[in-house]
């Protein structure tokens, strides 16, 4: 039986104020879909890539002033199971339904941060996206008790309303400003329903870096150059006119997303807030609509930026530690002084955090897990998932497919091929749903037949082995499957019984493929049905 939500914080027991002690504010800022891609990041990689490419000031300026990490990875590459996870601080898989995207429903019996944090004094808000799909009244930040919105929401598809804009006759910096102003009101609006002396905490959450953007709108609004990123893609994307465009309004929206970070910094500076607030900046996994990215397991769909600046945070330090964004539950609780969390899986970063070193802090952060199970519909027959789980360490990555019978993407749709650039581009055909509609993924299936893309595209859309290993000295972009080279089998191994050893001792339901089965399999009756054909 589920307990409610008041049960939980009473056992849990959030802490009073402490008197004497002056908490720090916490603005929490969680973009959706946004990978390892900040200007900042750019010194820390062997040749120029992406990086050497985006400008994001805002961002640079929070990482000068406190921690870059280099190694931060999200639980789950898919938005629901990832947010879920952070959430509570733990596994993905512990945290039942809210385990997978579509189908998705949030146990009431799961403690999560913001709530107790409420509870313990600090005035909570946010704006935009915290978890999908839909917030329930009980569910992580108590529905729509604590959004603060109502300057607008515009922000959210950036690149469409700026565009629509700019079309209607208004200069392209006014466009943006009206945005950022909806931006600053909100965060304002919180700002100003606060009692006085009360600690914040502000989740801001905007979905812009997520699928889709206006086609050339990097260039337009941004006035990144796609030709800039030639020879700079990682090598598992074509490096084609095309994808590189796509890439490029892909930065764009990053870029936006600075900017609407800078809206708060600029506030907490006209207030006076600046210097006792925690500013953590992060997204919820890899690139939406690419190969290899946003539900995948290799290091383009599951490594994420995080910077953190604030109080009692030496700065300027570049750290290589491995954090799991499930190690945000446990952080936000230790700053905020309320109550640790029982039975999670998230480890505190306060430590590393407060320390003076740069390079490998802890010790013990020298390894990271991942894993994922449904993320769509439509993508294989009865709603089944696409089930994996791995291992990263500095040297290895460790990748097991549960079922390599399935396809990783989902199966190409039924019907006449090829289909069309349209139907690609706009989802309508419903080809490898796993991978967000996008003009990279119409380019890769109308051209994946053709001699010199069909390594691309198998690497994107092909049945994958059981195993799979990649030594990250060699092969950084993870490209070479080395899980039969009898030089690494030991590694191999190794790596293996650690994994086998952490999904028993959490009781993984993959282990007894309760994922296969209800309540996980269930969907409403409209949503197992496939789509029509197109006439």
């Amino acid at each position: 039986m589920k307990k409610p939500l008041w049960i939980w914080l009473f056992v849990l027991g959030c802490l009073p104020p402490v008197a004497g002690a002056e908490r720090p504010n916490i603005l929490f800022c969680f973009a959706d879909d946004w990978g390892k891609y900040a200007s900042c990041y750019a010194k820390t990689e062997a040749k120029p890539g992406p990086n050497s490419v985006i400008r994001t000031p805002n961002i640079d300026a929070i990482a000068k002033q406190g921690v870059l990490f280099t190694n931060a990875y999200v639980n789950a590459p898919s938005c629901t199971p990832c947010r879920s996870s952070l959430l509570t601080g733990r596994y993905f898989f512990r945290t039942n339904t809210a385990a997978i995207l579509q189908g998705a429903v949030w146990d009431e019996g799961l403690p999560s941060f913001p709530l107790p944090i409420q509870q313990n004094g600090y005035h909570i808000g946010k704006s935009y996206k915290v978890w999908s799909p839909g917030t329930p009244a009980d569910a992580p930040f108590g529905g729509n008790r604590f959004a603060y919105q109502k300057s607008g929401g515009r922000f959210n598809t950036f690149s469409q309303n700026v565009t629509k804009m700019v079309a209607g006759g208004t200069p392209l910096e006014q466009a943006k400003q009206e945005l950022y102003q909806e931006v600053g009101g909100n965060f304002k609006s919180f700002l100003d329903a606060r009692e006085e002396k009360k600690p914040f905490f502000y989740w801001f959450g905007p979905t812009n870096v997520h699928r889709k953007w206006v086609k050339g709108s990097g260039k337009a609004l941004w006035k990144i150059d796609p030709e800039a990123l030639k020879g700079k893609l990682p090598p598992f994307l074509p490096d084609v006119p095309e994808i590189r465009e796509d890439f490029a309004d892909y930065l764009g929206e990053i870029q936006a997303w600075d900017a609407g970070i800078g809206v708060h910094i600029e506030e907490l500076k006209r207030r006076g807030e600046l210097e006792n607030t925690i500013i953590v900046i992060s997204g919820d996994h890899g690139a939406p609509g690419f190969p290899g990215g946003k539900c995948n397991l290799y290091d383009f769909g599951t490594a994420v930026s995080l910077v953190v600046s604030g109080p009692k945070v030496p700065g300027n330090r570049v750290v290589d530690d491995f954090v799991s964004l499930i190690d945000l539950c446990p952080t936000f609780l230790e700053l905020s002084q309320t109550a640790a969390f029982k039975d999670i899986n998230g480890k505190s970063i306060v430590a590393v955090l407060q320390s003076t070193k740069s390079g490998q802090v802890d010790p013990d952060r020298s390894w990271m897990l991942t894993g994922r199970e449904r993320h769509v519909a439509f993508t294989r027959d009865d709603n089944m998932p696409y089930p994996q789980r791995a291992i990263r360490t500095a040297d290895y990555l460790y990748i097991r497919n549960f079922k390599p019978d399935r396809w990783p993407m989902g199966v190409a749709a039924k019907g006449d091929l090829p289909p069309s650039w349209d139907q690609l581009e706009n989802d309508t055909y419903r080809a490898y749903a796993d991978m967000d509609a996008s003009p990279a993924k119409a380019w890769l299936v109308l051209n994946g037949n053709k001699p010199e893309w069909k390594w691309h595209f198998d690497y994107a859309f092909a049945k994958r082995p059981l195993e799979e290993l990649f030594d990250l000295k060699t092969d950084p972009h993870q490209i070479k499957n080395v899980a039969s080279d009898p030089a690494h089998q030991a590694a191999k191994a190794k790596l293996a019984a650690q994994l086998d050893e952490i999904l028993k001792v959490n009781s993984d339901p993959r282990l007894q493929d309760a994922f296969d089965k209800p309540p996980f399999s269930d969907l409403p009756a409209q949503k197992k049905k496939n789509p029509p054909k197109k006439k």
